[in-house]
This record gives structure tokens, sequence and C-alpha cells, in this order.
């Protein structure tokens, strides 16, 4: 019995916890141009103070405005960008439980200078493409999705969000429709999490955000459709790539990727596996006093544990497209991962 009320105790401790740190936050703004006109679809950043690692990203509407919900505490910074206009970083703003709302300042972007002269064209994909009916990511655009997990591009990305359980939602709506590479996924919840963490984001290509699907998706009951673009190589004959990442807090997480793929001819294969390991660590410290009918304290408990998470994710796709001629392709895919779990 003591054992059960122990871990109960411990359980809620960690929900008061969570609930405490997802208080409803709100960060909002406006992005003008030397005119004092609104900028739509400037790229926005949201990016940590301590570390300049991105948090999340959002697109102005076609007033300038910009919004950011359930922030976790801490001390951030906005960096703008929008086509013919130079980047701009916002000074720091803080979030905590005494300032959970945040109106920035109007940010004002100055419009690039051009001097005719010997002229240098670099072609560039943007982090976001907005689309008539859809909104793209390009994972490699951002130098920070660099070791990261499908999962962990897709949290960042416009209007999108997950909870604790795995649920994604789009602009707060849920039974959002997740495909991959054009094809529905057939997993929720915690089994589309684990999929998306056991990807590295090295085998992705692009994120289509659609937040109202065509008719030729069946959108029945679902808030948007979301299709993840794994990578294929058109370069011909045998080519690869190999990603190494490496992290260490109290214990170390890796996350590595290979990529292998032939093509010749009117036949092309290819092999992607993904390995990850997340070991992750967490003291929960409690501490409950007890009062009696006079308000005096007449019982104290305090515990203090170590809880160790520990996943190791392994993910593989194996194809092979035979393109009968320019506008048709018989392909074939087999995909699966293996996320066993545990917890001390």
């Amino acid at each position: 019995m003591k054992k059960v009320l122990t871990a109960l105790l411990i359980l809620s401790s960690i929900t008061l916890s969570a609930i405490a740190q997802t208080a409803p936050t709100l960060l909002s703004g406006m992005v003008v141009n030397d005119k004092n006109k609104p900028v739509e679809a400037a790229a926005i950043s949201l990016l940590k103070a301590r570390d300049s690692s991105l948090f999340k990203i959002s697109l102005t509407d076609k007033s300038g405005k910009f919004s950011f919900q359930n922030i976790p505490f801490g001390s951030y910074y906005i960096n703008v960008s929008a086509t013919n206009y130079a980047r701009l970083n916002s000074a720091i703003v803080e979030l905590n439980s005494v300032s959970l709302t945040k109106e920035m300042d109007a940010i004002v972007l100055q419009q690039k200078t051009t001097s005719l002269g010997a002229v240098t064209v670099i072609a560039k994909k943007p982090l976001i493409e907005q689309k008539i009916d859809r909104m793209i990511v390009n994972v490699d655009a951002s130098v920070t999705n660099v070791g990261s997990t499908a999962l962990e591009v897709l949290e960042k990305s416009p209007g999108v969000s997950v909870d604790k359980d795995g649920n994604i939602s789009l602009k707060g709506k849920p039974k959002v429709m997740v495909m991959i590479d054009g094809k529905p996924s057939y997993l929720g919840g915690a089994e589309l999490a684990s999929l998306l963490s056991s990807m590295n984001s090295n085998q992705l290509s692009q994120i289509e955000i659609m937040t109202n699907p065509s008719a030729k998706y069946d959108a029945a009951g679902n808030a948007g459709v979301i299709n993840i673009k794994t990578k294929k190589s058109i370069t011909q004959g045998f080519n690869g790539s190999a990603t190494v990442s490496y992290g260490q807090g109290v214990y170390p997480k890796i996350n590595n990727s290979l990529m292998l793929n032939y093509r010749t001819g009117n036949i092309n294969a290819f092999l992607n596996y993904g390995y990850i390991l997340n070991k992750g660590f967490m003291k929960v410290d409690v501490q409950r006093n007890f009062m009696d009918s006079t308000g005096k304290k007449a019982y104290q408990l305090e515990q203090l544990t170590n809880i160790i998470n520990q996943s190791k994710n392994n993910n593989l796709k194996l194809g092979l497209d035979y393109f009968i001629n320019r506008e048709t392709t018989l392909g074939f895919v087999a995909s699966g991962f293996v996320a066993p779990q545990n917890q001390d």
C-alpha cells in the first residue's frame, strides 16, 4: 500500500508541475515596413534567449500580426525575415507567472538596399513557403533542425502542437490527418509520436501543412492535413549520406541516420535507416505540509525521486521505383520502426 501511495504522490506532483509550466501564455506582435504598412507572410522565429535555439515558427497574417500561445516560462526573442526586407532581431522578452501575456512593440522592417555592379545569384530555399492551398516548411533551410527528430521539427512548425500523449493538433483543432509521402500513416497518438520520434530530420525534405485541404483528401472529421515528405535522390549512380549526432546531458543522446540511393535508367532503389538513443533524467522533489484545524503544520512529507527514461528507436524504409514514362511511376515501399522504452 505504501508503494502504491508513493507512486500516486509522485505522479500527482509531476502532473502539478506540468500544469504549472503550461499556464496559458501568449506572446503577440505586429510587423510593418518603414512606411507603416503591414508585412504579410513574414517568417517569425521564436528563439530561446539562452542559446538562440529555435522553439517555434509562425507567419504574419494579412494585417501583419502574429502570436504564439502556451509558451513555457522563460526568456525569448523574435527573428523576423521577409522577402526584400533585411532580417531583424527583437529585444528579449520574459514570460513568467507574473507576466503571462506580452504584446510586443511594432517591429519595423527596412527594405534591402541594392547597388548595381557585379551580381551573384544564389538559389536558396526559404524556411517557409506560403502557397495558395498549403504552407511548406523546408527542413534543410534551418540549421537548428540538424540532429533533431521528425517530431521535434513538426512541433516547431507553424500552427502545429503536440501534447504529452503525442496527439497532434493544427491551430488548436485535433483529428489531423498525418501523411508520409502522400500516403496516410494510419497511426495516431502515441504510436504516431513513436514513429516520428524514430525518424531523423536528415531524412525529411519538406513538411506540407494544409489547414483547408482540397477535395482529393478525405477531410471528414479532421482539422487538416500534414504531409511529411522524405528525401529521394535524383542523382544518377550510387550515392548516399550518413549523419552522426551526439549530445550529452546527465546521460547521452544519439541521433544517427544512413541514406543510400541507386538510380540508373528507369530504376531507382533507396534505403533510409535511422537510430536514436535518448536517455533522460528527471529529479522529482516533493514537499507536502499538512495543517491541523488551527492552521498550524501538523505533519510534513518529503520525497525525493530520480526517474530515468530511456528509448531506443530504429526506423527503416526500403523502396524501389520503376519509371514507366514521365507521367507514370510504379513503386514499392516498405517501412517500419521499433521503439522500445523503459522507465526506472
